[in-house]
């Protein structure tokens, strides 16, 4: 059962947190490992971690919103089998919560493009193997604020996440018949929130905690899995139950 033994997959911002959690359930599942951030450190370190328990991991250094950097890094270290697009929140840029009608395009651009931009970009990259081979896997880390939308000043962050989840859709039209899924998870509220919001977040869940990296990786296991095959064009809500559609 979710036997990933010989199938290359790459986290992007993988360096941490989700993205590392990711990394590790997909080692675990026998997958070679490459582990993507924008920073050098990061990616290092989690590849360590990695290799230390009998992953085969590299890392991959890289913006997801330069697609020539996307493009090389796939030549080097392709075919792709499975792609987590992980990378988000602003991507370079600190994410700040402002109303809307306070903000200009400026303000936008950071977290658009790193959130369906960058969505774009790499899966752009990976799929022509994908079709050539007939298999693939595509994951996309979405959010509650692109399913349900956010009223605490993350606009643009919203909307970057909501086009996501219509390309995944679109793709697995479009690619269902050539063995390729592509699905989104949509994700809750997370334990990487400071520890005085932790305490009051926790209250409005139902399944009384936070999320965890783990948490997200076990859903990322399956769904990069043969037994996945039947799962395509789907937004799964991983967020103990505090959203419903």
């Amino acid at each position: 059962m979710f036997n990933l033994t010989g199938r290359t997959a790459l986290v992007t911002g993988a360096g941490q947190n989700i993205g590392a959690g990711i990394a590790r359930a997909l080692g675990a599942m026998g997958a070679n490992v490459l582990v993507n951030d924008l920073r050098t450190d990061r990616a290092d370190e989690i590849v360590e971690e990695l290799r230390s328990n009998g992953v085969t991991a590299l890392s991959t250094v890289f913006d997801v919103t330069d697609r020539l950097a996307i493009d090389r890094a796939v030549a080097a270290h392709g075919p792709i089998d499975v792609l987590v697009n992980n990378a988000g929140n602003g991507g370079a840029e600190t994410m700040l919560p402002k109303r809307f009608v306070d903000t200009n395009p400026a303000d936008w651009r950071g977290p658009m493009q790193v959130n369906t931009d960058g969505v774009l970009h790499c899966c752009h990259a990976v799929l022509p193997t994908m079709v050539e081979r007939g298999h693939g896997r595509i994951i996309t880390i979405s959010s509650a604020a692109g399913t349900h939308g956010v009223g605490l000043g993350f606009v643009p962050y919203s909307v970057g996440k909501g086009g996501s989840l219509s390309l995944m859709r679109s793709l697995a039209l479009e690619h269902g018949r050539d063995g390729i899924t592509a699905n989104s998870v949509a994700l809750g509220i997370m334990d990487s929130v400071r520890i005085e919001t932790a305490r009051a977040l926790t209250q409005t869940v139902p399944a009384g905690r936070l999320g965890s990296p783990d948490d997200v990786g076990s859903l990322c296991a399956y769904l990069a899995s043969d037994e996945a095959a039947w799962i395509t064009g789907q937004t799964i809500g991983l967020n103990g139950g505090s959203f419903t559609s």
